[in-house]
């Protein structure tokens, strides 16, 4: 048996080492930020009696969304999701300011929501539509003799 000469046994191993560093890098997770992820330092900027609609605006930007019986309330949600491959992504963080106004556009609250969240699994499942299930067969030959001839020719 005929050893390999060394020159040929570091480049293998230095492509193994580059293949493995690669296959290492594959792996690092997807990091998303949705919405408006608010730092404590901007919420400590808003003062409940002394902040105003516009001071809230400028401080912590447009709200995600307004409360639907009270344009009064606006929420302001960021969630942060964490992906690997083609697993679904995970919440690995969230949270959920609440501003509250009172009729003179002055802040009257500002609190985090702490819910516990429900965490609903996705349906892969596809729904069932009305109509017939045709092979591809019966689909190619399915207009043959459904022509009329053209008459009068």
């Amino acid at each position: 048996m005929t050893r390999m000469p060394r020159k040929y046994t570091f480049r293998l191993g230095t492509a193994s080492l580059l293949c493995a560093l690669l296959l290492a890098g594959a792996c690092t997770p997807t990091i998303a930020q949705r919405g408006n992820m608010l730092e404590d330092y901007q919420i400590a900027e808003i003062r409940a009696g002394e902040s105003t609609r516009s001071d809230v605006l400028r401080n912590l930007g447009s709200p995600t969304t307004q409360s639907t019986f009270d344009p009064n309330v606006w929420y302001y949600i960021g969630q942060e999701t964490e992906k690997r491959g083609i697993l679904d992504p995970k919440v690995t963080q969230e949270r959920v300011v609440l501003v509250a106004f009172n009729e003179d556009g002055t802040v009257q609250a500002i609190q985090d929501i702490d819910r516990d969240r429900i965490n609903i699994p996705y349906e892969r499942s596809k729904t069932q539509t009305h109509g017939n299930d045709l092979s591809i067969v019966q689909q190619l030959l399915g207009n043959l003799g459904r022509f009329n001839p053209q008459e009068g020719r």
